[in-house]
């Protein structure tokens, strides 16, 4: 595919939608971008210098409830961002992920402007969009990997409090701004 193109043979638009007719080509007018690609571990510490090896910087690690621990990483430019997760607790849905599958790729996380209008046009298509939950700095759901790509997508959408007391947004955001708005021209970047 050549590059200003998507499958749908629209222009792609740096708003964040695709260019395929009018609502994204899927239902909805709201700015998606992918934010990164995670990959479960067993230990952040063990993997981390095979990222750092590659060039990746370390932006940021927390913990999620004493469950999981993810830690982010960039390579110094504006995109191309890989996350690590590994487990805290001793039973969770990572320690049965890395049972059965053992460490790799995890997820895809979408970020989304509008998480209820996605959710909304997910379910219409009849795909399948499970543990939706607010926490007070972001709104995520995902959608089930029992899709045609087999992918387990996280869609995530940043509350304004979500920069507090971390990274500056330039290192912390895709190109440097959350998403917002529902339209090309109320992108946020």
């Amino acid at each position: 595919m050549s590059g200003g193109e998507n499958q749908a043979g629209g222009a792609n638009g740096a708003d964040g939608t695709n260019g395929a007719g009018g609502a994204n080509g899927a239902g909805h007018d709201t700015p998606i971008r992918v934010d990164h690609a995670g990959i479960a571990v067993e230990s952040i510490a063990d993997a981390e210098p095979v990222l750092l090896a590659l060039g990746c910087r370390k932006l940021i690690e927390e913990s999620v409830e004493g469950r999981f621990r993810w830690a982010q990483y960039d390579f110094g430019r504006d995109a191309s961002r890989l996350e690590l997760i590994a487990p805290e607790a001793d039973e969770s849905f990572l320690t049965a992920y890395l049972d059965e599958h053992g460490p790799g790729l995890h997820h895809v996380t979408l970020e989304v402007a509008d998480i209820d209008a996605v959710v909304a046009a997910l379910e219409a298509a009849d795909l399948g969009v499970v543990e939706y939950e607010t926490y007070p700095d972001w709104t995520e759901a995902f959608v089930s990997p029992a899709n045609p790509t087999g992918t387990l997508f996280q869609l995530m959408e940043y509350h304004d409090s979500y920069d507090e007391g971390r990274p500056a947004p330039d290192a912390l955001y895709v190109d440097g701004a959350r998403l917002t708005g529902s339209g090309p021209d109320d992108s946020g970047s």
